[in-house]
């Protein structure tokens, strides 16, 4: 491309530490200072959980669906092969149901997000340190 700068890249891990088995996190901030440490203007961020039992995904930062969240997801827990082995098949299913990770398009050095979208970290097997990545690819 005529004109184009140089690609930059730019990772940031965030860490959390769950005080009970599941919690809901806004991670917007850090994402959007993770951006603006980057100095990248135009390109995508990634954000993506590093741990099998927790997702990152987007939607509206309100209380009522955050409670929805855990009413939907909630299921018999005795009903869980993976239980036998280890006692968080919940946290799998979980995760594959709500996603591992996000990609938001950066324009004029800011998240490009519809109306109120915002980024969550959703832990569903926490009482442990667990990581979230930040990827950011533009110029």
């Amino acid at each position: 491309m005529k004109g184009a700068g140089m690609m930059k890249s730019y990772r940031k891990e965030l860490w959390f530490h769950v005080p009970a088995r599941r919690g809901l996190v806004n991670i917007t901030p850090q994402v959007e200072e993770a951006l603006r440490e980057s100095g990248i203007k135009e390109g995508l961020v990634l954000v993506n959980a590093m741990n099998i039992t927790a997702s990152v995904f987007i939607n509206d930062d309100e209380a009522g669906l955050h409670h929805d969240y855990e009413v939907w997801l909630e299921k018999p827990y005795d009903q869980y092969h993976h239980n036998g082995f280890e006692d968080n098949a919940d946290a799998h299913l979980k995760r594959t149901i709500m996603g591992r990770e996000v990609v938001v398009a950066v324009t004029n050095g800011r998240l490009d997000f519809g109306t109120w979208e915002q980024i969550f970290y959703f832990e569903f097997d926490g009482k442990r340190d667990k990581h979230a990545l930040i990827k950011i690819i533009g110029e």
